[in-house]
């Protein structure tokens, strides 16, 4: 594992969660359906709020839909996750779990998530020196929005989807100063 010298992470720095999660988990390839379906929700909850707020109530989240594991979601009620303060507690996000679940599931008679989502993957990635010069959005987001949305994902708008590209490894977008680009530019080519 790199060592991480202050100051130099592209983002979390201060904070041992985010620092945590910016080190040993965004950019990483994930090519897992369960770990893959975790990040779609997670970034849709994201929608309006900051990542360390996520980041915060991610194993709240975690038990209350069952790890994420997308056959078992389908069985969660979200009603009283309303009153949950340690959750996200909003409706329709907690709502979009479900939906996404059987998105996500009816999606493995046509190769399944891991495979609509790796089929976008921009390997190598363009390298970027600034925050300033890091797309929110862009054509590849787009288009994999559209499909999620018609395999009958919510949530999955193009800003909220280049997030998931970013934080599944889909894309590499640590930049070129981060102590760790190298080495999940390498684990993205080894895929």
């Amino acid at each position: 594992m790199t060592t991480i010298v202050e100051g130099r992470r592209c983002f979390g720095e201060g904070d041992p969660l985010y620092e945590r999660y910016h080190d040993t988990e965004w950019g990483r390839p994930q090519r897992s359906e369960q770990a893959l379906f975790e990040k779609v929700c997670l970034e849709g909850f994201q929608a309006g709020l900051s990542w360390i707020t996520v980041l915060r109530k991610r194993e709240a989240l975690r038990s209350a839909f069952a790890g994420f594991d997308p056959d078992a979601v389908l069985s969660v009620d979200v009603e009283p996750l309303m009153a949950d303060v340690g959750l996200i507690r909003s409706g329709p996000k907690l709502r979009a779990v479900l939906r996404n679940a059987a998105a996500t599931i009816a999606l493995r008679e046509s190769g399944g998530l891991p495979e609509l989502l790796w089929s976008r993957a921009q390997v190598p990635s363009p390298a970027y020196d600034r925050w300033q010069d890091v797309p929110a959005s862009t054509p590849t987001s787009t288009d994999l929005a559209r499909a999620l949305k018609k395999a009958g994902f919510v949530f999955v708008g193009p800003t909220t989807v280049y997030s998931l590209l970013q934080a599944c490894g889909l894309v590499n977008d640590h930049l070129v100063g981060c102590p760790v680009r190298a080495e999940v530019e390498a684990l993205r080519l080894a895929c």
